[in-house]
C-alpha cells in the first residue's frame, strides 16, 4: 500500500543524485533492471514542476542510479488527459523513441515506489541553464530528431527546458506526460522545420515501425499496457500520415506553442 506524499519533503537540487560508481560499466538493459527492479530511495523533490516530482536512487546489485520517479497520485487534474495515465505516457515515449531507433528519450519503467505506481526514469546529468533557446548552431543539428518525434507523439507540451545536453553533447527529450492523445494537440516551441521534406532516414525508421505495428512484438503491444486502443490507433495513423505527406507540419495559431516555453 503506498504512502500518502507529505507536502514537506524539501526541494533538492538535481545534483544531488548519487550517481553510480564510475568503475561499473551500465548497459541499457541492466539500467532497465535496475529501474524495475532495483529499491528506490528518496533524495527529495525537484521544484518548478505542476506535478510531484521526485529525486530518487535506484539500487540493485552492484548498481546505483540516479532517477527521476512521478508517481501517479502526484499528478494535478487535467480536463482533456484521462487522470492517472501521463507516468503510462512517460514510459510510451521511452518505447517509440526505442522502437525507431533513435535512442533519444532516457530509460523509462512503470513501476510501485514509496508513493504509489509511478514512471522512473534515468536521470540526465546536464547543465540545466542550456536548453533550446540557447543551443549552438552545432548542437541544433540533433533537433530533427526531436521535432519528428514530437509530431509522431502528439506532444502537447514541448517546453525548451525538456531538451537536455548531456555530458557528451548528445540531446535528450524529457517530459512526456503530456503525449498520445487521440486527438491533434502538437504544442512546442520546435518549429525550425515546418513545410520542410523529411529526409529518408526518418522514413525508413517509420516505415519500418508502421510496418511492424501491429504485428506480434511490434510497437501496439508493447504499447498495450500504456495506451488505450484508440491512442495507439491514433498513433499508427500520424506514423502512416508522415510517410504519405512526408513533410512537417505548420503551427496552428497561439494554441501550438506551450507556455511557460522554457
Amino acid at each position: 500500500m503506498s504512502a500518502t506524499i507529505p507536502p514537506e519533503i524539501p526541494s533538492v537540487s538535481p545534483e544531488a543524485a548519487e550517481p553510480e560508481p564510475a568503475s561499473v560499466a551500465v548497459t541499457l538493459q541492466q539500467v532497465l533492471e535496475t529501474l524495475m527492479l532495483g529499491e528506490i530511495r528518496l533524495v527529495g523533490r525537484l521544484p518548478y514542476g505542476s506535478n510531484d516530482t521526485f529525486l530518487v536512487t535506484a539500487h540493485h546489485q552492484q548498481w546505483v542510479l540516479p532517477a527521476v520517479y512521478k508517481p501517479t497520485q502526484g499528478e494535478q487534474p487535467l480536463w482533456d488527459f484521462p487522470h492517472g495515465t501521463l507516468a503510462h505516457r512517460e514510459v510510451a515515449a521511452f518505447l517509440l523513441s526505442e522502437a525507431l531507433g533513435w535512442g533519444i528519450v532516457p530509460p523509462t519503467a512503470l513501476r510501485e515506489s514509496e508513493f504509489g505506481i509511478g514512471s522512473v526514469q534515468f536521470f540526465i546529468e546536464c547543465d540545466p541553464e542550456r536548453h533550446y533557446f540557447n543551443f549552438t548552431e552545432y548542437e541544433r543539428q540533433q533537433l530533427p530528431w526531436a521535432a519528428v518525434f514530437d509530431v509522431l507523439a502528439n506532444n502537447a507540451d514541448r517546453k525548451g527546458g525538456h531538451l537536455l545536453l548531456d555530458g557528451q553533447g548528445q540531446m535528450w527529450l524529457i517530459d512526456h506526460g503530456l503525449c498520445f492523445h487521440e486527438s491533434p494537440k502538437l504544442r512546442t516551441v520546435i518549429w525550425d522545420f515546418a513545410g520542410q521534406s523529411l529526409p529518408e532516414r526518418f522514413l525508413q525508421d517509420i516505415r519500418r515501425v508502421a510496418g511492424m505495428f501491429d504485428k506480434a512484438g511490434g510497437l501496439a503491444e508493447q504499447l498495450a499496457g500504456y495506451l488505450s486502443e484508440s491512442e495507439r490507433g491514433a498513433l499508427l495513423v500520424r506514423l502512416q500520415n508522415l510517410l504519405a505527406v512526408p513533410q512537417m507540419p505548420f503551427p496552428k495559431g497561439n494554441r501550438s506553442y506551450p507556455w511557460p516555453p522554457v
